[in-house]
């Protein structure tokens, strides 16, 4: 069965928010990765200055079941940023073929934003907005839960 989760996106205070959600629910981040980290062949070679020490991911347990999921936006992904439509549905599945079938029937009249790929973060990966304007991130780690 899918987990599913709220990935919210920032403007730039992406890690002043989610150290205010840490003081209030508690816990650690699970990680928390900036832009500036990310190999060349991703495009971290091109990443603006100003914007290397923006977050490029974070996670903060909740509980059990729950993970807040973040980034700040940059570059070629702020145009489209809008206080309101500044998360998405993040739904992680338990098999490449469960992966696949719930971005293809999601995708279903809307419009895929990051097509399924194999990631440099290692999930198998892709983002779409739906036909009725929801956000969703797609992924699948072989990985996961293994220690």
């Amino acid at each position: 069965m899918p987990t599913v989760n709220v990935y919210l996106t920032f403007n730039g205070n992406c890690e002043e928010a989610f150290n205010f959600y840490k003081s209030i629910f508690g816990g650690e981040f699970d990680f928390m990765g900036r832009f500036g980290e990310m190999p060349a062949e991703a495009g971290g070679d091109t990443i603006p200055e100003d914007q290397k020490n923006r977050v490029m991911h974070v996670g903060l347990p909740i509980s059990k079941e729950t993970t807040f999921m973040g980034s700040d936006t940059g570059g070629e992904w702020a145009a489209d940023f809008k206080m309101g439509n500044n998360f998405s549905v993040s739904v992680t599945a338990d098999s490449k073929s469960e992966t696949d079938r719930l971005f293809t029937d999601l995708s279903s009249g809307g419009t895929v934003t990051m097509p399924l790929a194999d990631t440099f973060w290692g999930d198998y990966f892709g983002s779409l907005t739906d036909k009725f304007g929801i956000n969703w991130m797609v992924s699948f780690n072989d990985k996961q839960g293994q220690p």
